[in-house]
This record gives C-alpha cells, structure tokens and sequence, in this order.
C-alpha cells in the first residue's frame, strides 16, 4: 500500500466522518424538541424506554449522542435513572442502523435494471433530491430534510473512496497477518475498542471495518472481536462526558459500561463454547458489509434480551458502584453538556426562565405587603431572591449567548432571542421589589402612615399589577399570544392610575391632607409600580414579536395598536372599568359608555 493510498484513505475517512456529522445534525433538527418530551415522558416502563432509545438513536445516528443525553437529562434533573435503564439498552439497538445503510455501498451490479440499485446510483439521486430541497425550498424543515441526504450523500461517497484506497490491502502480507493476529479475541476487542474511542463513535468504526471488508480477507472469526471491541469503545464518550456530574448521572453512564462489558462477555463466551462443540464453518468466512451489520445487529439484539428482564439489576449494580454519600444529591439546572443537543438546551433555558419568572413575581408580591405591614423575615426573603434573581440573569443569559452560536432551527432562535429579551425584564422586576422594600422599610424606620384614601388607591394599583404580571407569565409559560394581547391594554390602565393617583395627591397636599414626606414616598411606589408594568409590557411585546419573527419594539406596538384599534379600545375600556378608583360617580359613567 503507497503512500498515496494511505492518503487516499485519511481522504475517505474525512468525508466519510464529516457527512457522518451533517447528517447527524441534521437529523437532530428535524426531531426538534420533542426529543425531551420523547425521552423523559414516554419512558415509564422499560420496554417503552428501550423501544424510544432504539428509535431515537435510529434518528441521531448514535448510541453515544443519546447516551450522552441521558446523562445531560439526568444531570439536569429532567429524568431518573430507572428511566434511563432502558432507554441505554435500546440505544446499542438503534446504533445498528448506521450499519445496514452503509451496506448499500457493497451493491454491485453490472446490468441496466439492477444498476438502479448500486451504490453509485443511490447516492447520485440522493445527493441531487438533497440539493433541490436545501437550494430551491425556503421552509426550515423542507431545508433539513435536504441536509439529511446531503450529509448521507457525502457519507456514502467517503465511504467508497475508502473501499477503493483499501483494496490494494488484499494481497499485503502484513495486513494478512495483522488479520490473523486479530482472530485472537483480547487483540480484537482492543483494537475494536480503541477504533471507536478514537472516534467517539461506534457507528463510524463499524463503517471503517465495513470500508476495510471489500478487501475480501477479513473473515467472521476477525470481525466479531472487533465488533466486540467497538461496543465497549462507545462508552467512552458517555463516560467523558459523565465526568463533574451528579451520581446517578454518572451511574447512567456506568449502566452503559456494564450493559455492553456483560453483553460481550456473554456473547462470546457462548459463542467460542458454541463453535468448539459444533465448529462453526463460516469463522473462516469472508465477511462482507451485510455480513458485518448482521453480526453488529445480533450481539446488541442478544445483550438487549439478556439484560432487559434484568434492568433493575443493572441500576442496582451501578448504585453499588457509585454509592450514596452525605452529601446532598446537586442538580446542574443549565448543564453545558445539553448545547450538543440545541433543542433541549432551549427547552431547559426555557424551563429555567420560567422559574426565574415566577420567583420574580413572588418576590415582587412579598415586597408590596410590606408596604401594607412590615415583617423582618419578609424583608429578609426578599433580598435573598434579589441576589437569585441577578444569579439566574447571569447565568441564562451567558448560556444562551452559548447556544445562540449552535446550529438552529428558525423556532429555537426565536426562543433564544425571545429569552435574551426578557430575562432583563424579569431582573429589573426583581430590582423594583428591592425598591418596594427599601420603601417599605422607610415607612416601618420613620412611623410614616399613608392616608385612608391613599391605601385605597394603591390596593387598586396593585391589583392591577397582579395581574399584568400574571398574565405576561402566563403567556410566556403557554406561549399564548391571546393572553399575551391583553397586556398592554392593561399597562395603559396603570399607566392612568399612576397619573390619576399622582393628581389626587397633589389635591390632598393642597387641602392639608397629605404631607410632603408622604408624597416622597408615593412617589417612590407609583414608578415603581409603573416601571414594573413597562416591563410586563415588553415581555408580551417580544412574545408577539418572535411570533411574527421581527423585533422592532416601538414599530410593532404601534402598528399593533393601528391594526387593533377596536380590539385594543374595547379591552382598555374593561381594564379601565375594572380598576376605577373609588368614585361612585365616575364608575356609574363608565358603566354607561360600556
């Protein structure tokens, strides 16, 4: 073999990895998020769990990328390990895939009608359909589609440039007895093992062996060590990728040494008992690209029937490896691992705002009450989350700077940008309960008392608050843009009686009423409150705005205004009425105009 073959080689390999990636890719995108919703709420039993791994390793095109999902979910407190049982012992299922498409590259065929069918003839149609679809259509799915065959286009072609440059190999004294060496099972599985963990994927080192078969010298007997060997190696990356994660993340991962250490183990043992007693003919065998699928196929089909019955077995052997300590179990909220998997990281970036949402929106209730009585402990509470607050704004928003750099679907951007815009909302919402307080604790030091009046007419202010909070959460949370139109309608409700209860006060500072040093104070609370509703508002706003894919704030809440105007009118009047400030004549007027 020349050195121009070696290169050739490293050529193939090359291709043969890199569509291997864009197909992968790929195909991650098209299954989009519903792969959290796939794995953590479809896996309750462990046959459910094993049939969903297998298949969603079908898709991603790796026992690794799912198994490294698994432990990303279990880390991040989205699945338990008796659910990840299964779904691990399903993924070596799935994996076996890769290999049967990669046997289309062994077609050979020499007449016209059976032509269709080879390799080169495949590839061609496919790599064509790919381009029209990724050029010529503009819908983001129709898109990824065309990428999948493009990525398993340009996979194919690697894979042929490898079988060309190995060919020569097949009258290469050393490589004839590197094979002999490797009937020996130990040298096998090594070499199997290391191939894969060389490349982070089992599938890919099956695709090499596969490359390597056409030289037509690699019999049964070499192949299945290796074949051994490769199932181990694909381990490796789960448990890299295990490494600064919780224990039952970690025992997730040694769920899936142990399924395939006992797996091949078994296999092999009744396989070398088996062929000593009735000498299997075909060890001797040439092994081809089918011959190398099945056999891949057949190990995993046979470590899954042994060790599915035993799964509670597997979990319990992993927890005697990885036992429990004092210490408290911690669970990595955003972990870094889930950018491999954009969708999911979205989903948690989202899962995460969320719980930054409803904090915000706790805390900023607690500091109202005070201004109504104070309490230490409530005061306490408060600056405690204010400090969480910031901490959740800081680290969503480098996390999503993180994946903003990733391959996206146009959904998940709008997600990520939608989340970039409103995590500062929900932090200054956040502040404004430290102001709150800091009023509140003005009032409670100095023995300030608000007026009868005054109380009055901030309970109906902060009823209104109440629930513009509640409803730009509530549209976040459930993506509702019905919800999400009837906030700013609101926000100019508050508005007005922010400017109507400034104007009372200034009435009753002129009758003596009210003091100076009470209107300071008001004053404090009124923008507060006023600010708090701008940034519900612009919470709604960037909801709607992704929804109609721009984001131009003041252009789109105008123009929102213009094309609703009677539906924005007829809610502004409700709010309006709901939240009129004690009069008895003014709201007997308003009930009239409505």
């Amino acid at each position: 073999m020349t050195f121009f073959h070696v290169l050739a080689l490293l050529g193939g390999l090359s291709i043969f990895l890199f569509g291997m990636n864009i197909m992968g890719k790929a195909l991650e995108k098209q299954a989009d998020n519903k792969l959290q919703n796939i794995l953590t709420h479809l896996t309750d039993n462990p046959l459910k769990g094993f049939l969903i791994g297998a298949a969603v390793t079908a898709v991603l095109q790796s026992s690794s990328a799912t198994t490294v999902m698994v432990v990303s979910l279990i880390n991040s407190g989205l699945m338990y390990l008796h659910q990840a049982v299964g779904v691990i012992i399903g993924s070596n299922v799935g994996t076996t895939v890769t290999s049967w498409l990669l046997s289309i590259a062994g077609i050979q065929s020499h007449t016209f009608g059976t032509q269709i069918f080879q390799a080169k003839t495949i590839v061609s149609a496919l790599a064509f359909a790919g381009i029209i679809l990724y050029l010529f259509l503009r819908k983001e799915r129709q898109r990824s589609g065309g990428l999948v065959l493009l990525g398993f286009s340009v996979l194919m072609i690697g894979m042929l440039s490898m079988e060309q440059a190995v060919k020569p190999l097949a009258g290469n004294p050393q490589f004839l007895s590197l094979l002999a060496a490797l009937k020996n099972p130990i040298l096998g599985i090594l070499t199997g093992t290391i191939l894969t963990a060389l490349f982070q994927s089992s599938s890919a080192s099956v695709g090499i062996l596969q490359a390597f078969s056409v030289t037509g010298v690699i019999t049964y007997g070499s192949a299945i060590p290796i074949i051994m060997g490769q199932n181990i190696g694909s381990c490796i990356t789960a448990l890299i990728s295990a490494v600064g994660t919780n224990r039952n993340a970690r025992r997730a991962a040694a769920v899936h040494l142990y399924f395939n250490l006992i797996g091949v183990g078994l296999f092999l043992i009744l396989f070398y008992a088996l062929d000593s007693l009735l000498h299997f003919t075909f060890v001797d065998t040439v092994v081809n690209q089918p011959g190398i699928a099945m056999v891949h196929t057949a190990f995993n089909l046979f470590a899954a029937c042994i060790m599915l019955p035993f799964h509670s077995k597997l979990e319990h052997l992993a927890i005697l490896t990885i036992p429990d300590d004092k210490q408290p179990e911690k669970i990595q909220l955003l972990d870094e691992r889930l950018l491999a998997t954009p969708a999911l990281a979205v989903e948690r970036a989202r899962f995460q705002t969320l719980e930054m949402a409803n904090l915000a929106r706790s805390t900023l209730l607690q500091a109202m009450s005070l201004t109504h009585k104070w309490d230490k402990d409530v005061a306490a509470q408060i600056t405690e989350n204010e400090k969480r607050i910031d901490e959740y704004e800081d680290k969503l928003g480098t996390y999503l700077v993180r994946l903003s750099s990733r391959s996206l679907t146009v959904e998940d951007s709008h997600c990520i940008s939608v989340l970039l815009h409103i995590i500062g909302d929900f932090e200054r919402i956040g502040d404004h309960a430290v102001n709150l307080l800091s009023s509140a604790r003005e009032l409670h030091g100095k023995e300030i008392h608000l007026t009868g009046s005054t109380r009055e007419e901030l309970s109906v202010l902060e009823s209104a608050i109440q629930e513009i909070l509640n409803h730009s959460i509530e549209s976040f949370q459930h993506s509702d843009l019905s919800i999400a139109r009837t906030v700013e309608p609101l926000e100019d409700t508050i508005d007005d009686l922010v400017r109507e209860t400034k104007n009372r006060h200034v009435q009753r500072l002129q009758s003596g009423e009210d003091t100076i040093l009470q209107g300071f104070i008001l004053s404090d609370l009124l923008t507060n409150y006023e600010r708090v509703a701008d940034h519900c508002s612009n919470i709604a706003i960037a909801l709607m705005e992704a929804a109609s894919g721009k984001f131009d704030t003041h252009k789109y809440l105008s123009k929102m205004k213009e094309e609703n105007s009677q539906e924005f009118e007829q809610r502004a009047r409700f709010y309006h009425y709901r939240y009129m400030l004690p009069s008895v004549e003014s709201k007997k007027k308003a009930g009239e105009q409505l």
